[in-house]
């Protein structure tokens, strides 16, 4: 088995497609899970681009793009019927004959089936053996962005982060008041109801 890339970090829509264009002639497959593929059979349904533009707990404006590469299995899945990089290729080609894929955008797969929700994840290592490329699939992780920075998200007065552990406060007690038979009638107007 060769390693062709291990991604540290989200791995650019560039460095994924050049990475197929050398291995045109091997078996595409995702691995989703420990010892989990794709159905061979699967197709490449569609590929998206998505600008994000966001703003964080910290008050800060982020911007990135992403480029997913949607994947689905038929219900009727045919055995011998396996994907060759270069027909993933051939269907990159057509879509970016009408969308011009940012090349320094992250790539993300999104996949589900039966046994697995539909989610986007990020392509890990790659990897060769005999005919095949194989693309495993990383999950993707929520963050608190303010906090990557050392800052806090600019809630509270006193700096302290908006992830940190909560300071009990203490809670006002309810105060009942107890009207006995003897006690005067509410008239109206004296605030009473």
């Amino acid at each position: 088995m060769e390693n062709l890339m291990t991604a540290s970090e989200p791995m650019t829509w560039r460095a994924f497609k050049n990475t197929l264009i050398q291995n045109p002639d091997k078996f595409l497959q995702f691995q989703y899970a420990e010892g989990e593929f794709v159905h061979p059979s699967f197709h490449i349904t569609e590929i998206k681009q998505a600008p994000i533009v966001s703003v964080d707990c910290g008050g800060q404006m982020n911007t990135w793009t992403e480029v997913i590469v949607q994947l689905w299995e038929p219900d009727v899945q045919e055995a011998d019927c396996s994907m060759k990089v270069s027909k993933a290729l051939s269907i990159i080609n057509l879509v970016e004959k009408s969308l011009p894929l940012n090349p320094v955008a992250t790539v993300k797969i999104e996949f589900g089936n039966s046994k697995f929700d539909t989610r986007q994840m990020y392509p890990g290592e790659l990897t060769t053996e005999g005919d095949s490329f194989t693309v495993s699939l990383t999950p993707d992780y929520t963050q608190c962005k303010a906090l990557t920075r050392s800052q806090s998200c600019g809630t509270a007065t006193s700096g302290e982060s908006c992830c940190a552990p909560a300071a009990e406060k203490e809670t006002a007690k309810p105060v009942l008041e107890l009207v006995g038979a003897d006690a005067p009638a509410c008239a109206p107007g004296s605030g009473c109801c």
